[in-house]
């Protein structure tokens, strides 16, 4: 285990970073999770819940409306967001399908918007939520636009060469890092990303980089009933004159735009397996 850290804000960090992946839990698990002193993490915790920054239900706790309203502010005011938002609107008015932007975290999808009514109702997205990227259309165009060396699934880490099991939220999911990486490969070759059940049952996506050339600083996608969905260029065509018009909104290049949540890291292993874009 790690040095305790001592440092306030480093404690805060480390008491926030244990709910992810988490929703509810309680002190013990908060104090198995960060190693700290179970008093000085019970003192933390109260604190936090009184500034709102976590909710306590009886023994458990669970993030607060204030990093809720952080987390959107950060959202909104990201630049790309606000240039990309009138296009995301007009792609769902034109098709009456879900629309995304998203970017890559880690291995994840992180939503930063949303549009759709009732239909958007139907898949699990939310803004501020992920998704495994290999699982979802959003994902697969990040990975596969990644920097070189960064988006090779292959690159597992220290002990963990050729191909590695990758987890599957439906019977349809990429199962391997083999067969993400052929994915990729065609994703780069077409320029456009498909995925057709992947993510959530009985629905499909389509999605585009936003981005110079053979980049993607983020990603658009357009999602709804695989049955209804048209994976060709009736839809990636709108698309892509979407994520290019967004690109152009927020100054494109000139600016180097790197929306808030951006990060990007060589592709790992998922070694404990659950049995969506």
């Amino acid at each position: 285990m790690t040095e305790t850290p001592t440092a306030v804000i480093d404690r805060l960090t480390l008491v926030l970073d244990a709910f992810d992946g988490h929703a509810r839990q309680t002190l013990a698990e908060i104090v198995h999770r960060t190693g700290l002193p179970r008093s000085s993490a019970h003192r933390m915790l109260e604190r936090l819940v009184a500034l709102r920054w976590l909710r306590r239900d009886g023994r458990e706790y669970e993030l607060g409306m204030r990093l809720v309203e952080l987390g959107s502010l950060a959202i909104h005011q990201d630049r790309l967001h606000a240039a990309a938002l009138p296009f995301l609107h007009e792609l769902h008015r034109m098709t009456g399908f879900v629309v995304h932007l998203g970017v890559l975290q880690d291995n994840d999808v992180v939503y930063l918007e949303k549009v759709g009514e009732n239909l958007g109702k139907a898949l699990p997205t939310r803004v501020g939520g992920k998704q495994p990227a290999h699982c979802t259309a959003i994902g697969k165009v990040l990975l596969a636009h990644a920097d070189q060396g960064q988006s090779d699934p292959n690159q597992a880490g220290p002990g963990h060469a050729g191909t590695q099991r990758l987890e599957r939220k439906t019977r349809f999911s990429i199962a391997s890092t083999t067969q993400l990486s052929k994915e990729l490969d065609s994703v780069r070759d077409r320029g456009v990303a498909v995925e057709r059940e992947e993510a959530v049952p009985r629905f499909g996506c389509i999605a585009v980089p936003i981005g110079e050339p053979g980049e993607a600083t983020a990603a658009i996608s357009i999602c709804g009933p695989v049955d209804q969905m048209k994976f060709d260029n009736r839809l990636a065509a709108p698309l892509r004159m979407a994520a290019l018009g967004a690109w152009r909104n927020a100054g494109g290049s000139d600016l180097r735009i790197t929306p808030t949540l951006q990060q990007r890291r060589p592709m790992i292993s998922r070694q404990h397996l659950p049995v969506a874009g």
